[in-house]
């Protein structure tokens, strides 16, 4: 099996494997150039954008100091907005639903390292996807661990750390995160 395939399939991996390496450097090319725009350029900055997540809906608006690791495992839906200082770390999917809101200084790691020091001496990755439904509000510098799922219409509160499922209108807060109410579904 290639480092690739066990990335793919969740399992242990290498972090230096060139083949990994050159689709990080594809990213990283990419992710420096829609950095270097000004943000008065919307169409070539939503052209690099395209270019970079696996796929992209309509209306994307990402502020500058964003930053990704693979880019093709990134999806977002319409209505895609970040602040500034973003980094999603894709080495799994991450998959974004309709009108999500990111806060600035957000971070979604669907990635992580072993426990062990020898596993991390080895320089060995391991990503889990992770699923943000629809008209989600992600406040800022919060941060979303590998394999999580947060369901539709929920508000993740400032600074908190996301590493559990939160269930469909629920507001998660703290470190870690937890629901501290539920939104009434508008009528």
């Amino acid at each position: 099996m290639t480092e690739l395939e066990k990335l793919n399939s969740g399992e242990y991996y290498s972090m230096d494997a060139p083949e990994i390496a050159k689709i990080h450097y594809r990213a990283a090319t990419l992710c420096q150039q829609f950095n270097a725009l000004p943000i008065t350029k919307s169409e070539e900055r939503d052209r690099v954008l395209r270019q970079l997540f696996g796929s992209a809906g309509k209306n994307l608006s990402v502020k500058p100091g964003f930053f990704c690791d693979l880019g093709i495992n990134l999806h977002v839906g319409d209505d895609f907005l970040t602040n500034y200082n973003v980094t999603i770390l894709d080495m799994a999917p991450v998959t974004i639903g309709n009108n999500t809101w990111l806060g600035p200084g957000v971070g979604i790691f669907a990635v992580a390292h072993p426990m062990e020091a020898t596993g991390r001496a080895d320089r060995l990755g391991i990503a889990k996807p992770i699923t943000i439904g629809d008209n989600v509000w992600v406040g800022g510098n919060a941060t979303i661990l590998m394999g999580v799922t947060i369901g539709n219409n929920v508000i993740i509160g400032a600074g908190s750390v996301v590493t559990r499922d939160i269930p469909d209108n629920a507001v998660a807060v703290g470190n870690p995160a937890r629901v501290i109410r539920y939104i009434e579904n508008e009528k």
